[in-house]
């Protein structure tokens, strides 16, 4: 049986009943019945996906996946594709926007690459997994071999487990990939059916004509590789990026092991709906933290039935989506912790 096989066996759903425990927790706080609103519900999944109505404040790490994709020679992108190993290395001095949020946060980063093209240095907080020196272009055919994206999804599986075995009981997905939108939506359109020029935004700020650019490249790479949604392993290895792979196995691999997964934007949202359609348990154990300027991003949070904590009109990537939301989901536990029942505080419970 092969690792991928074995996690997607292991994946159970969060406990309804413990959600229900932790909402009669919630419901004896010196409080209106369910006045806190979503930091309630915050809690309660929180609380059913690590099968404790108590759960401990948690643990907090956010795992950045960097690669490069071929389609990135199409002119579907702002940037050359050489920012991608610049801004791994920024991630890696501490300079990027996800560095300063992650600190913000308490929340440990690790910085994988997963198939960068240029040549990057082992360094303190980057792990080296790369399958290869990006992928092919989707625009003429697969991306990747189904045996590279299985290769891909296990060694973010990997990276899972390492980290919930480390103590890690929260995960933030975050990437980096210059021309990773094109890729995000073209599984978008894919795997949800709607059409490709719904989906596909400016990503990094391409202008009208480049954008135009973009959706033709993208249904040429469905006319091209045919992709079938009843097999999303397949349509992965058609449109995605090493990246997104790695993403959908950190995800599964974290829903096997009971821990919550906070998706950011819509790279992460493409490559959640990938794992929960390889495995639909781990759908349980995700929070969408935002939802992105980029038009694919809504979709793909209702194909998973998600909906997003906050709305800020993000569209950077870097998993900063999700380390803002860790604030949220880190009050929504104190909350359990720290706040008086009526019984502690002598406050009548008009409620009882």
């Amino acid at each position: 049986m092969t690792l991928l096989d074995e996690t997607r066996q292991r994946i159970v759903p969060p406990d309804a009943a413990v959600a229900a425990a932790t909402q009669r927790l919630l419901d004896g706080k010196t409080k209106p019945r369910r006045s806190l609103g979503r930091l309630e519900e915050i809690a309660c999944r929180i609380a059913a996906m690590r099968g404790r109505p108590l759960p401990p404040p948690p643990v907090g790490a956010i795992v950045v996946m960097a690669a490069d994709h071929g389609v990135a020679a199409e002119g579907v992108s702002a940037y050359p594709q050489e920012v991608t190993r610049q801004m791994v290395l920024n991630f890696v001095r501490g300079g990027a926007a996800i560095n300063v949020l992650a600190r913000r946060a308490g929340a440990r980063l690790v910085v994988v690459d997963m198939g960068v093209a240029g040549e990057l240095e082992p360094a303190p907080g980057l792990l080296l997994r790369r399958i290869a020196a990006g992928t092919r272009s989707l625009a003429s055919g697969p991306a990747m071999s189904r045996a590279d994206a299985v290769r891909a999804i296990e060694a973010g599986v990997a990276i899972a487990r390492d980290l919930a075995r480390a103590g890690v009981t929260l995960l933030g997905t975050g990437e980096m990939g210059i021309a990773n939108t094109t890729a995000a939506s073209a599984l978008a359109a894919a795997l949800t059916g709607r059409p490709v020029a719904e989906l596909t935004g400016r990503g990094t700020g391409v202008d009208d004509a480049a954008l135009r650019r973009k959706v033709a490249v993208i249904e040429r790479a469905l006319i091209v590789n045919r992709p079938d949604a009843a097999d999303p392993l397949g349509t992965l290895a058609q449109l995605g990026g090493f990246e997104i792979a790695g993403l959908a196995g950190l995800i599964l691999g974290a829903a096997a092991e009971r821990v919550p997964v906070v998706l950011d934007g819509v790279i992460t949202a493409a490559a959640a709906l990938v794992a929960v359609r390889l495995a639909p348990r781990a759908a349980g154990y995700l929070l969408a933290a935002h939802r992105s300027v980029e038009p694919a991003h809504a979709p793909l949070l209702a194909a998973l039935e998600l909906e997003p904590l906050v709305d800020l009109a993000l569209r950077l990537g870097e998993g900063t989506g999700a380390a803002l939301a860790f604030g949220l989901i880190e009050a929504a536990i104190a909350l359990l912790h720290e706040m008086a029942s009526f019984a502690d505080a002598g406050v009548a419970d008009s409620g009882a």
